[in-house]
């Protein structure tokens, strides 16, 4: 990390982030339940009121809007505000955990209550990291639905994107079950509006390859957790996980087939997802 970035980080400055909460509320129509099963390679059908929307629908709900004239060079909104200004140019989802209490159905009125939950810093191979967590909390007319820690982590652009490691891969997990897709930029494109994210590295090629380094478009974090969610409610009977944690383990691209990988554990499900080669990029466990 250059010493000017280092300057910057005032993680004492950042921790009174901590606290912060606000809220936002949004409707599940069935455009947007249409819209999100057919990105998940679902049957789309025509939703009905009261019908189950997938799992994780409260990713498209409410999400905050800023003019143009408050964006950043990536896409994201100018730091601060709700979440601390972490000078660190790049972020990404780093993982979390979701509870399932109730289905979110066409039609709900659904509160999104957010709290920031911890700011912390470590040193990883790529240099200084600083995460941010924050809690959610989606209720309906009917109580609570979800309940969610979502990680987020910030890293600064020196040395570009991760380099491959030197050591050779290991052999890949063999998977129970097991589904394939192919990491198509129209999908990466679609979930975006989807969740009106205007992050670049999954839509302008040029600029996630030639400023922030990478071979591609970065496949969305929250995506990837999205497929694993279904492919576990679909092995138990369509039924959502009490329970389901989650963290990146590398970056997944667009271009080249992507599987999402289940095996049965004595406590309930290992899932994950990984590239063409096989190598996890998403790693997960689910508790019914």
């Amino acid at each position: 990390m250059t010493e000017a970035v280092a300057e910057k980080l005032d993680l004492d400055h950042l921790r009174q982030w901590i606290g912060r909460s606000t809220e936002a509320s949004d409707i599940v129509t069935a455009q947007l339940v249409k819209g999100l099963r057919a990105t998940l390679f679902q049957e789309i059908g025509e939703p009905k009121a009261n019908d189950a929307a997938p799992f994780t629908t409260h990713w498209c709900l409410a999400q905050p809007v800023f003019a143009m004239s408050q964006l950043s060079q990536d896409g994201h909104p100018t730091r601060g505000g709700f979440l601390p200004p972490v000078p660190l140019p790049r972020r990404m989802w780093a993982g979390g955990e979701l509870e399932f209490l109730d289905a979110l159905r066409v039609g709900d009125e659904a509160k999104r209550t957010s709290r920031i939950s911890d700011v912390t810093m470590k040193t990883g191979s790529t240099g200084v990291l600083c995460f941010v967590s924050v809690e959610h909390t989606i209720t309906t007319p009917r109580g609570t639905a979800i309940r969610e820690r979502q990680d987020i982590v910030y890293r600064d652009m020196s040395g570009a994107a991760p380099a491959a490691s030197a050591k050779p891969a290991p052999p890949p997990p063999v998977a129970k079950h097991r589904e394939s897709h192919m990491a198509d930029p129209v999908l990466l494109f679609r979930y975006s509006a989807l969740t009106f994210n205007g992050h670049r590295i999954h839509y302008d090629r040029d600029y996630v390859t030639k400023v922030e380094g990478y071979p591609g478009l970065v496949f969305h974090g929250p995506l990837q957790a999205a497929f694993i969610v279904e492919l576990a409610a679909k092995l138990h009977g369509g039924t959502a996980p009490k329970k389901f944690s989650y963290r990146g383990v590398q970056p997944l691209f667009e271009g080249s087939e992507f599987s999402v990988n289940a095996n049965d554990t004595a406590a309930g499900m290992e899932l994950w997802t990984a590239n063409s080669q096989g190598q996890p990029t998403m790693k997960g466990t689910a508790t019914w």
